[in-house]
């Protein structure tokens, strides 16, 4: 009676190990599952975010401005492009200034927002200095990309190249 019982428990036993072992690996793979999935769905997220940010950036050329400040720094900045054809970076420095002491986040959304021709503002600029100061070419395009001006380089360099036009 002994083997038996012996007998039998040794089968159930092996049964049990068996079930053990298979659920064991069935966790293994809806474990795996789990983590490809939340990759999946990390991925997605990411790239919704992105496609949202990208959206956000093309959408603020027609805004309206957050609040009366930016749009106040909108309308000078407007006035610095078509009177002292600043260029973009040179009117955020000036919106900045401690002479306008506008905050960064409204003078950052005011050149984003201001409809201005940079390489036309340094095409003005460089036939002021050309007329008032009689500077050299290379002298205009040093000046119209020192700190001061801030124009890029490229428009700094049509604006030399059309001056005498």
């Amino acid at each position: 009676m002994n083997y038996k019982m012996l007998t039998g428990t040794l089968i159930a036993s092996s049964l049990l190990l068996a079930a053990c072992g298979q659920a064991e690996d069935a966790a293994k793979d809806a474990g795996k599952k789990v983590e490809e999935t939340a990759k999946d769905a990390g991925k997605k997220v990411e790239e919704t975010s992105k496609t949202t940010a990208d959206t956000a950036k093309e959408s603020t050329k027609d805004v309206k401005a957050p609040n009366g400040e930016a749009e106040k720094a909108l309308n000078k900045a407007k006035t610095y492009s078509d009177t002292m054809f600043m260029s973009k970076k040179g009117i955020y420095n000036q919106l900045t200034s401690q002479a306008d002491k506008f905050n960064a986040n409204d003078a950052k959304w005011a050149v984003d927002n201001l409809k201005a021709d940079y390489k036309k503002n340094a095409l003005e600029k460089a036939k002021q200095y050309s007329e008032t100061q009689n500077m050299s070419v290379d002298a205009i395009k040093t000046q119209l990309t020192s700190q001061f001006d801030a124009f890029t380089e490229e428009e700094a360099q049509y604006a030399v190249d059309n001056l005498n036009k």
